[in-house]
């Protein structure tokens, strides 16, 4: 068995192996803890719940789920067209163990490695970011993601004869709306026949209207729409909304590989597509999970509410009283928001359900900006006292200053 990550000033162990800190290593103890949980393996939980019910709709293609969280920022960005001033690459936003080594961001990291290895594939994993704090963010969530690729000069047969064979064998109903257009905003990649990129988006259609009729198939008149989006890792790319319970709900995005990836992989000749969705997003609307701390938790109150393969809606156990506190300072230029949040986790960990900024003002003489955070502390398990919240919270005020060099008012 692995030891436990570990950090200290100069070195991060990770999965049994050690990594130098610099400048840009901004991961904690408090994240590097979330990296052995592997939520997505545990058959009974919600996460892994949607995971399996999205794979049986994929039962020929090869799932990878055992990667390690760590990669390099090639693998992360580079090898996926990010550009260099791309905002994902901040160190505001992603959690470097150094300069070249990160915690990955999204499942697309390990794409261009799957894709030499096979042409049907699905990766599940955690991924890391640096986020608000709020019942719906949190630094660690669990992404999906698939991708097919086909011989680009039989694409058009291949892609005619797998649909007609699929609706054959199917005879879910499913209303889809799709208005969207190949356009500069959206483009065909130059490099693609006309005919082979609109049968590849077909394709990728098709297989995920059919996806999701397995995913909701409590639904009797699925409703599915199509529109146009952008990422930097496929063009043209589109996002699938569904109508549930009266509010249209982003489930995933997708779109044609761009070819350079399928190149750098060794399949020049093939042509492809890729779609990504997170199991949170999807796990706390068909579950009824109200808070998204609750995927952490270890209260078997909320563990034992779950079978595999099956969703059942939530049932709530007692809530908690909440306790709430604000903290004021002049900012400086350095500040940012998510820097904050980080250490609000580092120090108050899941009992800081909810962070706002509840005011701000700039003193009409000396230019200073004033910021008032509100921090609402709740624990999912038990009462807390105001005693411990103080305890935390003047915590808190000393770790800012520290940390972020502002002054408290």
């Amino acid at each position: 068995m692995k030891e436990p990550p570990k950090i200290t000033k100069d070195i991060i162990t990770l999965g049994g192996k050690s990594y130098q800190t610099d400048a840009f290593t901004n991961v904690t103890p408090t994240i590097l803890e979330k990296t052995t949980r592997q939520l997505h393996l545990i058959p009974s939980h919600p996460i892994a719940i949607i995971k399996d019910l999205i794979s049986s709709a994929f039962p020929d293609f090869k799932h990878y789920q055992t990667f390690s969280p760590v990669v390099s920022t090639k693998e992360n960005f580079d090898d996926l067209c990010f550009a260099e001033d791309h905002p994902g690459r901040a160190v505001t936003d992603t959690y470097y163990i150094n300069q070249k080594i990160m915690l990955r961001t999204h499942t697309s990291a390990h794409q261009l490695q799957v894709l030499t290895e096979a042409d049907k594939i699905l990766v599940t994993a955690d991924v890391y970011r640096r986020d608000e704090i709020d019942a719906s963010h949190y630094p660690v969530f669990h992404q999906m993601e698939g991708a097919q690729l086909f011989e680009t000069r039989t694409v058009v047969e291949d892609v005619r004869k797998a649909i007609a064979q699929d609706s054959m064998a199917s005879s879910s109903t499913i209303h889809t709306t799709d208005t969207t257009v190949i356009t500069p905003a959206n483009p065909k990649q130059e490099c693609h026949d006309e005919a082979a990129m609109l049968a590849t988006a077909d394709h990728l259609k098709h297989s995920l209207n059919m996806m999701v009729r397995k995913l909701f198939s409590h639904e009797k008149d699925l409703q599915v729409r199509w529109i146009d989006a952008q990422f930097p890792f496929t063009s043209p790319s589109w996002e699938m909304e569904i109508l549930y319970q009266g509010k249209w709900l982003e489930v995933l995005g997708c779109g044609v590989i761009r070819q350079d990836i399928l190149i750098n992989a060794g399949k020049p000749d093939k042509i492809g597509w890729a779609f990504g969705l997170g199991l949170e997003r999807l796990a706390l609307v068909l579950f009824g999970i109200p808070d998204i701390r609750l995927f952490w938790s270890h209260d078997e109150r909320f563990l034992k509410q779950f079978e595999p393969s099956k969703i059942q809606k939530f049932i709530p156990f007692s809530k908690y009283p909440p306790c709430i506190k604000d903290i004021s300072f002049w900012s400086n230029d350095q500040f940012h928001e998510n820097n904050f949040c980080e250490i609000v986790r580092d120090v108050a960990g899941d009992l800081a359900e909810d962070v706002q900024l509840i005011d701000q003002f700039v003193h009409p003489k000396t230019q200073r900006r004033s910021l008032c955070y509100r921090i609402n502390y709740r624990s999912m398990d038990r009462n807390v006292t105001n005693t411990e919240i103080n305890e935390i919270q003047d915590k808190l005020r000393e770790e800012v200053v520290n940390r972020m060099k502002v002054e408290l008012r």
